[in-house]
């Protein structure tokens, strides 16, 4: 009869927290660690993302997780000797209105004693400091010059080689059905494997990495996790010779656009907050049209430049914009021990590695010292899916749905 295979560590999901995830367990002592993948690694958003990467959070927490992801992507080559392409452009955060200089200056502050290097530019000094923004329609924003871009095809590229050099055991189209637990006589559960088509893998450690699909996940076994999904959609421009150095990175909060240099062009993405959640692959063109006419406003080099290419993919959200990051707790308030839920909140190239890192620390000890987990877990939400904390406000204006989080497909 054969031997029912073991694993340390489970990781479920494929993308950039899973990826990671696998590898540092392996690397922080797991023997045996497997990676269950529905389809291949990478095929969701991780290999379809834009590529930013920012310490500028609203919160301390993101700020600390940016810091730390940027850390490792510059040590990466010396440490695992592959790298995910990181080149540190500068980012700048945009302030339109008086409320946003108002509320920059007080992030600038905050940021500032979590030691991120970050300074306040005007009008004038943001247009001279950023080629491609133009004069009007803005009045400055945040700067730092240590946050930058990878490049998400290479970064799958670097956890896959990773993973094979650390030994995980991966297992492309294999999707996760449901957990086995066991029963404790006084009460709670604990994880005792993961059931796939294949069989079952005995384990007792399991990190839920699914990325759109954790609420899905969630759902098998009888575990609420509010994260929704929603289309993202991102777009490269022609090359132009004046953008053959694009210089830093910008980010318009209010309009949840974006934008860098990308192949003497210039990509910039964005996700409709008026869209209803849900798994999409589609280009929405008229939102898509209506945000190319701000950004040629704000970035006049684009007016005269076409579309050279441009895709979409589905991403995930929390309703506070934070990650969710702790056991898994089911409907009943009852902890299964040994299940770990990490989510990016649709910021896996920005803290993918720090939220993966903290994931492992919490899956082997219990505990991290990265950041503060004790808000971060499924508990701060309500049956709605909406969070007791206040949303972090740097990022992309995400739908909300009557549930908290918009709905997403199984």
């Amino acid at each position: 009869m054969a031997q029912r295979p073991k694993a340390d560590v489970v990781v479920v999901g494929g993308g950039t927290v899973g990826g990671w995830s696998a590898v540092m367990a392996a690397d922080s002592g797991a023997r045996s660690v497997t990676l269950l993948e529905q389809d291949v690694v990478g095929a969701g958003a991780s290999s379809r993302a834009s590529g930013m990467v920012r310490a500028q959070g609203g919160t301390g927490t993101t700020v600390r997780l940016g810091m730390w992801t940027i850390d490792f992507y510059r040590r990466q080559a010396e440490r695992l000797g592959v790298d995910s392409g990181f080149r540190p452009s500068g980012y700048l955060i945009l302030a339109v209105t008086k409320s946003d200089v108002a509320a920059g200056l007080r992030r600038v502050a905050m940021q500032r004693v979590h030691g991120l290097p970050v300074e306040w530019l005007d009008t004038e000094a943001a247009t001279s400091r950023v080629p491609t923004l133009g004069p009007g329609g803005h009045r400055g924003g945040t700067f730092t010059a240590i946050e930058g871009s990878i490049d998400p095809l290479r970064n799958v590229l670097a956890y896959t080689l990773a993973m094979k050099e650390a030994g995980v055991t991966l297992r492309e189209r294999t999707p996760f059905l449901e957990l086995r637990v066991e029963h404790r006589p006084g009460g709670g559960s604990r994880v005792v494997g993961v059931r796939t088509p294949d069989g079952l893998i005995a384990t007792e450690r399991v990190i839920l990495a699914g990325g759109p699909f954790l609420r899905a996940i969630g759902g098998r076994i009888g575990v609420p996790i509010p994260v929704g999904c929603v289309r993202h959609q991102v777009a490269v421009t022609e090359p132009h010779e004046g953008l053959r150095d694009a210089g830093p990175m910008v980010f318009d909060v209010g309009a949840g656009i974006y934008w860098r240099g990308e192949d003497g062009g210039l990509l910039w993405g964005m996700s409709n907050p008026a869209e209803r959640p849900g798994l999409a692959g589609a280009i929405d063109w008229p939102y898509l049209r209506r945000m190319e006419r701000r950004l040629h406003r704000l970035a006049p080099i684009t007016k005269s430049l076409g579309i050279r290419k441009v895709w979409a993919a589905t991403i995930e959200f929390t309703s506070d914009h934070l990650p969710i990051l702790g056991p898994a707790v089911g409907s009943a308030g009852d902890r299964i021990e040994g299940v770990t839920v990490a989510s990016a909140a649709g910021h896996g190239m920005m803290w993918g590695p720090a939220v993966a890192r903290v994931a492992v620390d919490l899956a082997l000890t219990g505990t991290t010292d990265i950041i503060d987990v004790a808000d971060l877990g499924l508990d701060r939400f309500d049956e709605l899916g909406r969070s007791r904390l206040l949303a972090d406000p740097i990022a992309l204006p995400f739908p909300a749905g009557g549930d908290g989080v918009g709905h997403s497909a199984a």
